[in-house]
């Protein structure tokens, strides 16, 4: 049998950060660990799953002896923060009431939303939505991913595609994406779209090249034109 793993969590304490930076004694341990997931559920609940549709990809959590800091890396930042920062601060309010706490909210934009693998996989599921013929959403993303910069990129879509009757799985690939070398920057996302005929799961891989590299603008000669046929 395959012997699969996120690569993300291949890569936690190695080349990539965690994403809850904090310490805290055993009794306190399994607390601060449910607020965390209350704090993650809650904004993508408010923010990716209903308007304003803000596009949070990542959400970071601190903690010091006195406050919570939460890190959102969004797409749209002026959707989050709302007029003169009205959003933001309704939603520290709403935090702060989640988990009884003080919370600080900082917004850090995503400057190229086709490299993060997330953001990808949830313009998908709007498209599927939308009756979309998903060969085409799949081929048109990862075109887009290689264009931004990327050296690779894969799709897979599983569920009742097309409205047909047998669930079924499809991949899109282009590029190359090395899974088992770590010092690869590949990032990965599940997501899932529910539509009319039921859950559509959607999982997006993109490498982005190695660490410390700056990815290019334009994508290789022999990517771009294996992305024309």
């Amino acid at each position: 049998m395959g012997q699969k793993c996120n690569p993300i969590g291949f890569r936690v304490g190695i080349t990539e950060g965690w994403k809850s930076r904090w310490y805290a004694p055993k009794p306190a341990f399994g607390t601060f660990l449910v607020e965390d997931e209350m704090i993650r559920k809650y904004i993508d609940d408010t923010l990716n799953k209903q308007p304003p549709y803000a596009g949070v990809s990542r959400v970071e959590i601190e903690r010091t002896r006195d406050e919570v800091k939460v890190f959102l890396h969004t797409a749209r930042p002026g959707m989050v923060i709302g007029a003169k920062g009205a959003e933001v601060e309704k939603l520290k309010e709403r935090l702060e009431e989640l988990i009884d706490r003080r919370v600080a909210v900082n917004i850090i934009e995503i400057k190229n939303p086709d490299l993060d693998a997330f953001l990808v996989g949830l313009s998908i599921g709007e498209q599927l939505k939308k009756r979309m013929s998903f060969r085409r959403v799949m081929k048109q993303k990862c075109e887009a991913a290689i264009e931004a910069g990327a050296k690779g990129v894969k799709i897979i879509c599983s569920g009742r595609l097309g409205n047909a009757e047998m669930a079924r799985t499809e991949t899109q690939m282009l590029g190359s994406i090395p899974l088992q070398t770590l010092q690869a920057e590949v990032d990965y996302a599940v997501t899932t779209a529910v539509t009319t005929v039921g859950a559509i799961g959607i999982k997006v891989w993109i490498h982005r090249g190695m660490y410390g590299e700056q990815p290019v603008e334009r994508a290789e000669g022999r990517f771009r034109r294996r992305a024309r046929r």
